[in-house]
């Protein structure tokens, strides 16, 4: 068996409905929006398939990144939207690997979809816990395939689940509030657009320091972002500015997972319509997508601040549960806060480097 690359509309049907009989009757995995995934086909994303008998077994993505190339300090091969049936795993890995050489790459990476900083990953705990949009959640057997075949573990990290706290659990001085200038902006579903550059900008100065992220460009964003107008609940989309400049931000959004699986990850037109139609059933769990503050304005508490009004609108929207995206490990200040909220890890979580050289 070979990788074949998905040319026409029938390969990429095969590629999504994979998942549908790997996961058939498993209502932890969430699949992902099927619009996205013909949205990078037609965008020149090599979405690839491995057959046995007529029949796909095995399905990826293969597609570079110069910046992320820079940042690990290789050419790589990233890998994406990865997903295999057990005994398919080590004729999927040769093929990624056959690809990355055929390209002059020195290492392979992922799953990624398309960048880390995106989405992709492999938990490696947890599995009992059901995933949730923008995570990942797949069979135990998995990184034992990957590891089995020599891949090694990078950026380990942590997803967590919270109570909502009945109570404030952060403090801040409010004294602080006029004495610097700090202004808490909420979202605004009519003028989303507008608020786009601003979390872009937060998004890219709170990020530059961490080893897996590359700068999101405003055509990335705005990919990433279409359709969330119309599910974001505006008191969980918060930013900070002090002095009229934005310094720190969190993006939270209502777990729509459920309604994902329901649909197998295919959101056409009508069921966009019933689940505008149907949105306070998912606004009781939330998902905290993305939380930062600027260099230089890190360690004097501006996130305690966010967080408090987060929780604030937690409270008033009725949510009882929060699920955070992951965390690497050596970033425990990020955890801290899930820590005092009376949270606790829910998945491993970890991506899958190899060395070809």
């Amino acid at each position: 068996m070979t990788l074949q690359p998905v040319e026409t509309r029938r390969d990429l049907r095969d590629f999504l409905v994979l998942t549908d009989q790997l996961y058939a009757g498993e209502p932890r995995y969430i699949p992902p929006l099927h619009a996205q995934v013909r949205a990078w086909w037609k965008g020149g994303v090599r979405l690839s398939v491995l057959r046995r008998r007529g029949q796909v077994v095995a399905r990826t993505t293969l597609h570079t990144d110069a910046a992320l190339d820079a940042r690990l300090g290789r050419a790589t091969q990233l890998f994406g939207l990865t997903e295999f049936a057990e005994d398919a795993a080590g004729e999927l890995f040769d093929g990624i690997q056959a690809a990355a050489r055929e390209g002059g790459r020195q290492a392979v990476f992922g799953p990624v979809s398309l960048l880390p900083n995106q989405a992709g990953g492999v938990i490696t705990s947890g599995f009992e816990e059901r995933g949730f949009i923008d995570s990942a959640w797949n069979r135990p057997s998995y990184p034992a395939a990957y590891e089995g075949y020599g891949f090694t573990r990078r950026f380990e990290s942590d997803t967590w689940i919270c109570p909502v706290p009945g109570e404030p659990v952060f403090a801040f001085d409010d004294a602080r509030i006029e004495a610097e200038r700090l202004r808490v902006h909420r979202g605004d579903r009519r003028r989303f657009r507008e608020q786009l550059p601003i979390l872009r900008e937060l998004l890219n100065a709170s990020f530059a320091q961490l080893g897996y992220y590359t700068q999101i460009s405003a055509d990335q964003l705005a990919a990433q972002t279409d359709g969330l107008s119309h599910l974001l609940d505006e008191a969980l989309l918060l930013y900070l500015t002090k002095a009229d400049r934005p310094i720190a931000f969190v993006l939270c959004l209502p777990d729509i997972s459920a309604f994902v699986a329901d649909t197998r990850g295919d959101l056409h037109p009508l069921n966009q319509l019933r689940l505008l139609a149907t949105r306070s059933r998912y606004r009781r769990e939330a998902v905290l997508v993305v939380k930062g503050t600027v260099p230089g304005e890190q360690g004097r508490g501006y996130m305690r601040l966010l967080s408090r009004e987060l929780h604030a609108g937690l409270r008033r929207g009725g949510y009882h549960t929060l699920r955070s995206t992951y965390v690497e490990r050596v970033n425990p200040g990020s955890a801290a806060q899930y820590v005092a909220m009376g949270g606790r890890p829910l998945h491993g979580y970890t991506f899958y480097g190899k060395d070809l050289t």
